[in-house]
């Protein structure tokens, strides 16, 4: 079963990253809609919520996977045909997948207008959006030069140390505890973002908030690439993001940690970055302080208040 496949690959990180989980868990969603037999619209409803339900519960983290289901599962619920249910969650499927991978094109236009030329810019994991926008500007022949983190303990930073290199960007790669010691040969700091909360703190890869508050005593400023599907609306009800704790073997292998019975490895995979530490949002949508983040939930995201309860009573975005 496709759902279930695309599930695991989003929880053990073969699919990774806020936009590329988003847009796999849209398609495994057109898929099922496509290749499900259910010979009725009631039991097409069930199928949908059930494959909704397993991959809203792979990353708890990243929203940008419950905003995606929650804009395809949208109507559902008001389809009075199999074929309109069907039809529905298709066009929406693609509707979604499409808009997703142009909005990290806009972000780039955007965000390399807030790169100069001469810039050195610190990144910190591997964003798609933060990416596009460092290298749009190097495209536009801009002279900049990239300080990378490694990012333990998956280390993405091999990912985007690599995109640096063939887009011919000249880049330092360093270890994550290295950003103090070389955070006054930078210029700016761009990263990307798994959440963005209504007051506009931000969740990304942990270490991320020890880069921005590195930055802000330097008074170096911060740039957020984001989606607008990355926003968080249940944020506006005062829901904390669950940061999402992965195995421990993932810093420390399963045969040391048997011969130290007395030591428990903690594996944080997020952190929440302040509003404070950020000076600007990039999105799609235009450039905004992290103050107006609300706007986005309500304007780009439709998410209305009454809609929180019986939505994330079913994760599958509807009530049975």
């Amino acid at each position: 079963m496709f759902v279930t496949e695309t599930a695991e690959k989003i929880k053990s990180m073969e699919i990774r990253g806020a936009g590329r989980i988003a847009r796999a868990g849209a398609e495994a969603l057109r898929r099922h809609a496509t290749e499900t037999r259910a010979g009725d619209l009631a039991s097409f409803r069930r199928e949908m919520k059930s494959a909704a339900q397993v991959l809203v519960a792979t990353r708890p983290t990243a929203v940008s996977l419950p905003n995606a289901v929650h804009l395809i599962m949208a109507g559902l619920e008001q389809s009075v045909t199999l074929d309109e249910a069907r039809n529905g969650v298709i066009v929406r499927a693609e509707k979604f997948i499409h808009s997703s991978q142009h909005a990290v094109e806009k972000i780039a236009q955007f965000g390399a207008r807030h790169i100069r030329d001469g810039d050195t810019i610190l990144t910190h994991c591997n964003s798609e959006a933060a990416l596009g926008c460092i290298i749009e500007a190097h495209r536009s022949g801009k002279e900049i030069e990239v300080f990378a983190t490694e990012v333990r303990p998956r280390n993405q930073g091999l990912i985007t140390i690599r995109a640096l290199n063939d887009a011919g960007i000249k880049t330092n790669f360093i270890v994550d505890s290295a950003v103090r010691s070389f955070i006054h040969d930078v210029d700016l700091v761009i990263v990307g973002a798994d959440a963005v909360t209504v007051n506009g703190a931000v969740v990304n890869k942990i270490g991320t908030s020890q880069v921005a508050h590195t930055a802000a005593e330097a008074r170096v400023n911060v740039i957020i690439a984001a989606e607008t599907y990355k926003f968080a609306p249940r944020t506006i009800i005062g829901e904390l993001i669950q940061i999402e704790e992965r195995t421990g073997s993932e810093v420390l292998a399963d045969e040391i940690s048997r011969s130290l019975p007395h030591v428990t490895v903690r594996n944080p995979a997020f952190d929440v970055t302040p509003a404070e530490y950020i000076d600007l949002i990039v999105t799609e949508a235009g450039a905004i302080p992290p103050q107006m983040a609300y706007i986005i939930i309500r304007e780009y995201l439709g998410w209305g208040i009454e809609e929180f309860h019986k939505i994330f009573e079913n994760p599958a975005g509807h009530e049975e």
